[in-house]
Order: C-alpha cells, then structure tokens, then sequence
C-alpha cells in the first residue's frame, strides 16, 4: 500500500492573522513540519538582513521550506509574474538569485515562477519567447541545487494566459526543445485547474508524470477541504498513485482562524 503523502501549509495565504516571520512556529505548533510562501519580501532584490531574518525564522521554527515563489510584481495589484513581461528580465533574474541562496541555506527544492498576464501593446509571441528565456535561465541557476522550476495554471485572472494543465506542459516541453532544460515541472494546484475546468482525472491520467508539486483548496471558494464539491482526498490517492512523493501544500484562504481551520487534516495523513 502507498504511503500517505505529507502535508505542508503555504504561510503567505494562512496563518495571516500573524506577522509574516512568526508563522512558521505557529505552523509548527499546529502539527505541520513543511511549509512553503509566496514570494516573501516586497521586491526582488531584498537586503542581507531580510533575508537572513526569513531564514532564521524559519530554521528556529524546525520546520522544511518545500516551496517558494520567485518574485512576481504586485500581486495585490494584480501582477500575476514577471516570466513573460518584457523590460523586467533583470528583476526576475535577480530574484533567481535570490530564491538559490534561501533554496542552498533551507534545503528547498522547489520553485514557482508565476507566468505573468498578457500585456496590452505587447505580441503574445514576444511574451512566449521571453518566458522560455527566462525559465531556462531559472531552470540551470536553481540546477546548482538540484531544484526544480514549477509553472502553474491560474483562475480568476482573464490575462494570464495559463489556464489548464495542458497549456502549462506545452510551455515546459518548449523549454525543453529549446534549451534542453529538464528540471521544470507542473505545478497542479487543484484549485485552479477545477475552476478553469479541467478533468482532474485527465490531467491526473495525462500528465501525472509532469507534476513536480501539488496544492489544495477546494473549489468553489477557495477554502478548507469539505467547504466546496471536489474530492480533493480522493485526487490526492490518485496523484501518489501516479508517482508523485512530494508533499501536498494547503493553499487556501481558511474560514476564520487558520489554527481552526485545521480539521479536515485526517491523523492518519502524517506530516512528517
């Protein structure tokens, strides 16, 4: 029998009721031992000590970094990624940097580059071309660490042009035929490939092979597990039943407290 996959808690979407450096202990206290953030400072070149303070943080909490984003604009704005935008190649290149000194001092070995939205005035094809640029150039700096490039699809934002599993495997292969860049995968949040309408069974079936990383929520809502209609245990089995031995990150926005929203985690599903 599979073993159950471990469970991780993505700390720049819960826990948010505390200050962003002391969540990794509060995520330590509820039982997790892996977490994961978006990008965690406000630009994509922070200071010795931001960094260094986000390290400590996390290493005196005991708990894993299994996934970080790499910088991606203004997300409250609206900015969805710097992967396809034209004039910021310095910025996501610096934030590469960045993410393999955290990803060498914590062990993490995964990395999201979020895309980025279509822009007005700017050829989608120019866009393409640069986002297979970049994420070659993310794909050989993180290799020094053995880590691997995600790219995920995502709801709600009608410019970002990744909307299923199988746009994202289409970038990732053209990366591969360019620039033989091997260390990329998919990201499959179920989330978002639910609410743009994927079969999660195809793309389980499909592209099993091509997840690298997996996050929750359930849809619709973007809530805890059992707030919405999907079978979100039931995809999980057949994900590990595909391959996959990576953790599965809860990503999503809880129904009051985080700690609270914690019940669904069946015991027997071990974190560690």
């Amino acid at each position: 029998m599979t073993r159950p996959l471990p469970y991780a808690v993505n700390l720049s979407i819960l826990f948010t009721e505390l200050p962003l450096l002391d969540r990794p202990a509060a995520a330590r206290a509820t039982g997790f031992d892996a977490v994961e953030y978006w990008w965690p400072f406000s630009t994509a070149t922070p200071g010795d000590t931001e960094v260094e303070d986000f390290v400590r943080a996390v290493e005196q909490a005991g708990v894993r970094l299994i996934g970080l984003n790499l910088y991606a604009g203004d997300m409250p704005g609206g900015d969805r990624g710097l992967v396809s935008w034209p004039g910021r190649e310095r910025e996501f290149a610096d934030s590469v940097t960045v993410a393999a000194r955290i990803g060498r001092r914590l062990g993490c070995r995964a990395f999201n580059a979020l895309y980025g939205n279509r822009i007005d005035g700017i050829d989608p094809a120019e866009q393409d071309a640069l986002a297979v640029r970049n994420l070659a150039l993310a794909a050989d700096a993180l290799a020094d660490i053995d880590a691997t490039v995600l790219l995920e699809p995502v709801s709600g934002i009608a410019a970002y042009p990744l909307k299923s599993a199988a746009d994202v495997v289409g970038v990732l292969d053209r990366v591969r035929a360019t620039h033989g860049s091997a260390n990329l995968g998919l990201l499959a949040d179920l989330y978002h490939l639910a609410t743009n309408g994927d079969d999660l069974d195809k793309v389980i079936e499909r592209y099993g092979d091509r997840i690298a990383h997996v996050q929750i929520a359930d849809a619709p809502g973007r809530h805890q597990p059992g707030t919405g209609d999907l079978d979100l245990f039931g995809y999980v089995d057949k994900i590990g039943a595909a391959g996959y031995r990576g953790h599965i990150a809860a990503e999503y926005v809880p129904t009051g407290a985080s700690a609270d929203s914690l019940a669904w985690l069946p015991t027997t599903r071990s974190n560690a």
